[in-house]
C-alpha cells in the first residue's frame, strides 16, 4: 500500500531545539466558581477532536530518546500518520548523521504504518526508530493485533494490495515480527553500507 506524500514534499525533518526536551503541557484554565464547589453537572467533558497533523508533527519532533538512541511516537491509526512517521524517521537519521538511509527508511516506515492501519484493532499505533548499532537502525510499528503479516510472493496474484512487505523485504537487511500478549511489533533493520 502506498500513501500520498502531499505536504511532505520537502523531505526535510522539522527543526527542533533538543531531542531530549519534552513538550510542556498547555496551561490549565482557572476553574469557575461552580467547578470549585464540585457541581457534578459541570464535570461532564466533551471528547476532544483528534489533533491536526501539524500538532502531531511538532509532538514527534520533541519525542525523548529512550535506552539506546531511540525515538518513538504514539499516533492515531490513520493513513495520515504515515507522514508523521516519515518525519520522525528523517529527524532521527539527520541527528545521527545517517542521511544515506533516509529514502529507504521512509519507504519502509510508510509500509509498516500502512499494514498497522489496515490490520490493527485499536485507534492508535506506536512508531519507533532506534539505533541498536553504530551503523544500523531499527524501525518498528507496534499495534494491538496479533495477526502476523505474511510476505506475498505469488506472481499470479492479481491483488493490488498486500505487496508492501515485498518492498520492505527488498529494502532492508532484515525484518520480522515480535509477538506480545496484547499485540505485536513489526520491525525492520537497515544498515549504512561500508565505504
Amino acid at each position: 500500500m502506498s500513501f500520498s506524500h502531499v505536504g511532505d514534499e520537502e523531505g526535510r525533518a522539522p527543526a527542533i531545539s533538543s531531542p531530549t526536551t519534552p513538550a510542556s503541557p498547555p496551561p490549565r484554565p482557572e476553574p469557575t466558581g461552580a467547578e470549585r464547589r464540585g457541581d457534578k453537572a459541570l464535570r461532564v467533558r466533551e471528547r476532544p477532536e483528534p489533533p491536526p497533523l501539524r500538532s502531531l508533527v511538532a509532538t514527534a519532533a520533541t519525542s525523548c530518546p529512550t535506552g539506546h538512541p531511540a525515538y518513538s511516537q504514539t499516533l492515531p491509526r490513520e493513513a495520515r500518520s504515515a507522514a508523521v512517521a516519515r518525519r520522525l524517521v528523517r529527524t532521527a537519521l539527520a541527528l545521527w548523521g545517517m542521511d544515506s538511509l533516509t529514502e529507504d527508511a521512509t519507504l519502509v516506515i510508510t509500509e509498516l504504518v500502512a499494514n498497522a492501519v489496515d490490520h490493527s484493532r485499536l485507534p492508535s499505533i506506536r512508531v519507533t526508530v532506534s539505533r541498536p548499532t553504530p551503523n544500523g537502525i531499527r524501525l518498528g510499528v507496534v499495534d494491538r493485533s496479533r495477526t502476523v503479516p505474511t510476505l506475498r510472493t505469488d506472481p499470479e496474484d492479481d491483488q493490488l494490495r498486500g505487496r508492501g512487505l515485498i518492498l520492505v523485504n527488498t529494502l532492508t537487511n532484515s525484518w520480522g515480527t515480535e509477538l506480545y500478549r496484547w499485540g505485536k511489533q513489526v520491525w525492520a533493520e537497515l544498515h549504512v553500507e561500508d565505504a
